[in-house]
């Protein structure tokens, strides 16, 4: 599985952040790539975004309007997307605008982690966790419980 992480802003490469993320994607077996960019007008953030997404990989965008769900839940998705021949899932975290709508009609899903705002470089951190506890959930390791 790859996983590609499209990102505005850019992380600060000796921030605690920056150390979770790496923790995150060292722990993964699963190939994982990230690009950023520095925030813009919301327009170039969009074309960034869009442009970048992989050829035939299913669009996550991480939208305060997007489902809620459960680990598990998010983990019987990507599974079942893979089961089903996906082998890249893309992840769209947005400027401080958030996305514009041609970005949320290119997803596949529109996931929220939840009404609370986060600074973009946290969310970042807490997506690679979950990507990695998926991971765990779907390979039937013990890290995740319920």
């Amino acid at each position: 599985m790859k996983i590609t992480v499209l990102a505005i802003g850019k992380c600060k490469k000796n921030s605690p952040e920056a150390a979770l993320i790496a923790e995150y994607v060292k722990r993964t077996s699963w190939e994982v790539v990230i690009k950023e960019k520095d925030n813009a007008t919301q327009d170039e953030e969009a074309k960034f975004l869009q442009e970048n997404i992989p050829h035939g990989a299913k669009v996550v965008v991480l939208d305060e309007r997007g489902v809620n769900i459960k680990t598990t839940e998010l983990a019987a998705k990507m599974e079942a997307w893979m089961v089903n021949g996906c082998s890249d899932i893309c992840f769209l975290i947005g400027g401080a605008d958030g996305h514009l709508q041609s970005t949320r009609d290119k997803a596949d899903m529109l996931l929220s982690f939840g009404k609370l705002t986060l600074p973009h470089m946290l969310m970042r951190a807490v997506l690679m966790e979950q990507i990695y506890r998926v991971e765990t959930v779907i390979k039937h390791h013990p890290y995740h419980r319920e």
